[in-house]
This record gives C-alpha cells, sequence and structure tokens, in this order.
C-alpha cells in the first residue's frame, strides 16, 4: 500500500510546495506519528545520556553519517551499524548537560513500511569545568531514511549536517 506525499521539496516557479490536502487513512496518520514519535525518542534519549535506548532507536544495519561541513560532499563520520553508534552517542557523556530543541519535521515520502523526511534541530551543550561554563549550539538537518520492521518505525538511514556552530561563554 503506497501513500501520497504531502509535500513537494522541489515545487515549479511559483508553485506551492504543499500538495493539496487529501484526507488520511488512519494507517498513514498512525505511521506518520510514530515517526514523529522515533524522532522525538532520539532527542529525549540523547538529553539523558541514555545510550542504549538511542540505539534501540536504529535498525540493526543502520548507516550513520555526520557532514560537519555541509559544503563538502565527502562525510566527517560514516558508521554502518547499530553497535558502531555506542561511541557517538556516548560521546554527549563529555557534557554538564545537553538540550536538543527539534523543529520541523517533514514527511518526504512515505509507503507501508518504508519513509524518508527532514528534521530541523538545534542542540545546546552545556560545558562547566575549571574554566568556567560554555555553551555550544548547533543548527543541525537531519536527512533520515526509516524502516517498518515488525509494526515499528526504525531509523534505517540518519544523514546529520551541520550548518554552523555557535560557542558561547556564560556567567
Amino acid at each position: 500500500m503506497g501513500y501520497r506525499p504531502i509535500w513537494n521539496p522541489r515545487p515549479s516557479s511559483g508553485e506551492s510546495p504543499m500538495r493539496k490536502h487529501a484526507t488520511l487513512s488512519p494507517e498513514e496518520a498512525a505511521d506518520r506519528l510514530a515517526i514523529r514519535e522515533l524522532i522525538e525518542a532520539y532527542a529525549h534519549c540523547a538529553d539523558r545520556r541514555d545510550a542504549k535506548g538511542q540505539m534501540a532507536l536504529f535498525t540493526s544495519d543502520s548507516h550513520f553519517v555526520v557532514y560537519m561541513d555541509t559544503n563538502d560532499s565527502k562525510p566527517s563520520q560514516e558508521l554502518h551499524s547499530r553497535e558502531a553508534l555506542a561511541a557517538v552517542f556516548s560521546d554527549l557523556n563529555q557534557y554538564a548537560a545537553t538540550m536538543h530543541f527539534l523543529g520541523q519535521t517533514t514527511i518526504l515520502t512515505l509507503t507501508s513500511d518504508r519513509a524518508t523526511g527532514e528534521t530541523y534541530c538545534m542542540p545546546h551543550h552545556l560545558t562547566a569545568d575549571h574554566k568556567g561554563r560554555r555553551l555550544m549550539v548547533a543548527a543541525l538537518r537531519y536527512l533520515d531514511t526509516f524502516a517498518k520492521i515488525d509494526d515499528m518505525w526504525l531509523f534505517a538511514e540518519r544523514k546529520l549536517y551541520v550548518d554552523w556552530i555557535e560557542q558561547r561563554e556564560l556567567s
């Protein structure tokens, strides 16, 4: 069963990026909600330093790619399994606190068992040590591929693009 996309990421000149709204089936509405909850669970686990919880949100053969420089087509980091994510997620332990603010999530394509989407995120990472308190704020975009396995949506691929980073000294 295939769903129609309701978002047009590449509209023609003068055309609205939104497609006409159609009635969503209960299945499609449930899938869209489940994908949004998956994205929110990722941020929730990150802020609670729950690396195992974060890893559980990915397929066993997941692909995670980081682009620290969005102008460079070569990734800064590339991981090829759920287990490989442990080091990345535990890296958040270097911060005294983090808070991931999620912006818009756009489901680009959706079928009964595969989907793609884009999510904006602004993580705030607080460092507190003998040098004082510093805050790092980043503007991130995630381009995701989702897979529905055993009636559960998971990340099959997550590409993280860092658009910019700001460092602040705090009082």
